[in-house]
């Protein structure tokens, strides 16, 4: 088992990451009945999409001596009214450092190829900028 999930009431839902013991709270956005007191489940869906192409730079990476250490990730989602789901991703990612043009290419492939990109369905518009600083 990965996680439990307990339905605590008011819209509110307590995650516990089984392995470690972590817990992440989601609430309902305050556009769908809820108070927007914590992430909603779609906002931890498009935030981890940034949080795995980030993670699979750097894993990757470190075979090619790249490192992207305070790398970090923008991220807006979109929903479409009906039926409701997440329609557009759209997320900036920044990198800091010397990045030649192949190793710019190797962290765009990667990010666009990490393993929750390629879970999500490809009717979902994933818009990714990268910004090398």
């Amino acid at each position: 088992m990965t996680s439990k999930v307990i339905y605590s009431g008011d819209l509110r839902c307590e995650s516990e990451h089984l392995q470690s013991g972590s817990v992440i709270l989601t609430d309902a956005p305050t556009d769908n009945h809820g108070k927007g007191e914590a992430f909603s489940p779609t906002d931890l869906c498009a935030t981890s999409l940034a949080q795995c192409m980030l993670t699979t730079i750097a894993i990757l990476g470190k075979n090619k001596g790249i490192s992207i250490d305070g790398a970090y990730a923008e991220v807006q989602k979109n929903m479409t009214p009906s039926p409701r789901k997440i329609g557009e991703i759209v997320i900036n990612l920044y990198f800091n450092g010397e990045f030649s043009a192949d190793d710019q290419e190797f962290i765009k492939y990667t990010a666009m190829n990490c393993p929750v990109a390629l879970s999500l369905s490809a009717d979902l518009k994933k818009n990714v900028s990268f910004y090398f600083e």
